[in-house]
């Protein structure tokens, strides 16, 4: 079988499709014939269009990007703006709101909140006496003068930094404002992800209303621990890496259209041969910023560079292959995927080291002159660097002997169906003084427990994603997966690590935008008539709103509210939740 000229390949398979060869039709007698001898395109029911027509801009822009003019902003209106500002505003107000509370320090807070205050006054992290974490929420603790050596990189706890610089050391307002502020962020870039993804305002607005009111959110974000800032960097990148996609497409769309433009209305067959470079990618560059700060939050950030860089180069090649470029494949892993590695592995890495400056300044942290005895090439190596490096080899080690028990912890299968949430607070009126009526008893509680509809709704639209993906081959629901598989299934090969459900915050943005993706589909199908559009649109908000008065429920023992006993068994529906 032959292969194609640009123009035939593109009327034989306008959607980009199928590869760029010539293959037979059957005609209406069932008589096989070429399609380079017939006018009937690929889908008898649409007409092929002129040469000149297919690769004008319009027409490129069209098959690349879905609009004429390549950008969605004029399509979806105003409401692309505000709609996602005003679900921000919201999503604060439930992350800021008595932030103070409760005063003292919770759960991991005794590891990272103090190290913030070490970087605040130090610069690095300093060692801390032990059961002093009554003393630090009086602001009478200090460190000693010693450095701490701990396991995690520095971004996350210069985030919490932040919080105290503006807001002071002495509450838990200034502990926790960083956690508020990113988790508010969160919301924000999820949002703005969904448009994109879903070319739609309703349903980007579903998807940031689902993250606004999740229990899990709202308590990590109501915490001063690194989970919520390294959630709210995944959803930055994958939001970037939408947008790359889409200025991507827009260049090559502009590119091939001047080459058809002086062409004559085709452009020549060496240039289709291989197509144009497109290698200065501005996004794509800010995506691997985000990407080193991710993996200066948390290690497991690496998956993501992983998969998302083969996600866009994937992409790419996609992109060529639907302008109708004849080596599609090899044109966008050579031309694309090379100048993309460099715009994004080295741009990783010089951030993430970047990140480490306050080490580089300061000589007593730990770590500082362990390999100053070092002999052979390595020598070579500038000292700081070397033992930066040796830090890494031992906290790598640590991280895989990790294997301490603790009573929350839980295996990775447990978090699909949200098994053993962790309970941050406990308090009672016998032990720790909560307010009470007389002859009563009161608790506060804090469990980092999700909004249970909308956890299980996601476990069950990752299915439905998985077919779109192998049926339809959606590229939404390839990105979709890429991320579900960058958060979660590295933690499948460590099952005896010690692991806490809270670690899903980086791929939660994905199981939200799958339910809404899943509710997209089930309920708003492509062709669907007015009457189904209008069910449709009743199940998507009868939906949202049983996750809100879910959300209203759990919100007590969310923020630490003053409740009964009787109240808090109501709202633990399975052991495991206790």
């Amino acid at each position: 079988m032959k292969r194609c000229s640009p123009t035939q390949a593109y009327a034989a398979r306008r959607d980009g499709q199928r590869p760029a060869r010539c293959p037979p039709l059957r005609t209406p007698a069932g008589r096989v014939t070429p399609v380079s001898q017939t006018a009937t395109p690929a889908r008898a029911h649409t007409a092929p269009l002129a040469p000149a027509s297919a690769f004008s801009l319009s027409s490129l822009m069209t098959r690349l990007t879905g609009t004429t003019t390549g950008s969605w902003r004029g399509v979806l209106g105003p409401a692309a703006f505000w709609v996602p500002l005003a679900i921000m505003l919201v999503a604060g107000l439930l992350r800021f709101w008595n932030l103070d509370h409760p005063g003292k320090i919770i759960f991991d807070e005794t590891y990272y909140v103090k190290d913030a205050w070490s970087y605040l006054h130090f610069g690095y992290e300093r060692e801390w006496p032990k059961d002093i974490d009554k003393a630090f929420a009086e602001g009478t603790a200090t460190p000693m003068d010693k450095p701490e050596y701990v396991v995690h990189p520095p971004l996350g706890k210069w985030i919490i930094t932040l919080g105290m610089l503006v807001f002071g050391t002495e509450s838990g307002l200034g502990w926790r404002a960083g956690s508020a502020l990113m988790g508010t962020l969160a919301v924000l870039f999820v949002t703005l992800a969904a448009q994109r993804l879903f070319r739609s305002v309703p349903l980007a607005a579903v998807a940031g209303i689902f993250m606004a009111v999740d229990g899990q959110q709202i308590v990590l974000s109501r915490t001063g621990i690194l989970d919520i800032s390294y959630g709210a960097l995944v959803a930055l990148c994958f939001y970037l890496v939408l947008v790359d996609r889409d200025w991507g497409r827009r260049r090559l769309a502009q590119k091939v259209a001047s080459a058809a433009q002086a062409g004559g209305g085709v452009p020549s067959k060496a240039f289709m041969s291989w197509g144009p470079w497109v290698a200065l990618r501005p996004w794509r560059i800010a995506l691997g910023i985000s990407l080193g700060a991710l993996c200066s939050i948390k290690w497991s950030g690496l998956a993501f560079v992983g998969v998302f860089g083969l996600l866009i180069v994937w992409w790419d090649c996609q992109a060529r292959r639907t302008a109708g470029i004849q080596h599609w494949l090899a044109a966008g892993a050579v031309r694309d995927g090379l100048p993309g590695f460099v715009q994004l592995v080295p741009v990783a890495l010089v951030t993430y080291v970047a990140t480490w400056t306050g080490w580089f300044l300061n000589p007593g942290a730990y770590g500082h002159g362990l390999t100053a005895k070092a002999t052979g090439w390595v020598t070579n190596i500038p000292e700081p660097l070397r033992d930066l490096w040796n830090y890494h080899s031992t906290a790598y080690t640590f991280h895989q002997g990790l294997t301490s028990p603790h009573p929350a912890a839980s295996n990775p299968w447990t978090w699909l169906f949200a098994g053993r949430p962790v309970l941050f607070q406990y308090d009672t009126s016998e032990s720790h003084g909560v307010p009470c009526d007389a002859g009563q008893s009161c608790i506060q509680v804090m469990t980092e427990l999700p909004n249970p509809v909308l956890w299980w709704a996601g476990t069950a639209a990752l299915l439905v994603v998985l077919w779109a993906f192998l049926a339809k081959r959606d590229w939404r629901a390839l990105a979709l997966l890429a991320g579900i598989v960058a958060g979660y299934v590295p933690w499948l090969f460590f099952p005896y690590r010690t692991m806490f459900i809270f670690y899903t915050t980086g791929y939660q943005p994905f199981m939200v935008l799958a339910v809404v993706y899943a509710l997209s589909l089930l309920a708003l199908p492509r062709g669907a008539s007015a009457t189904r559009i209008k069910v449709g649109t009743a199940v998507i908000l009868g939906f949202t709103a049983l996750v809100v008065v879910v959300s209203w429920w759990f919100w007590p023992v969310w923020t630490g509210q003053t409740i009964t006993p009787e109240m808090y068994r109501m709202r633990i529906w399975f052991p495991s939740w206790g």
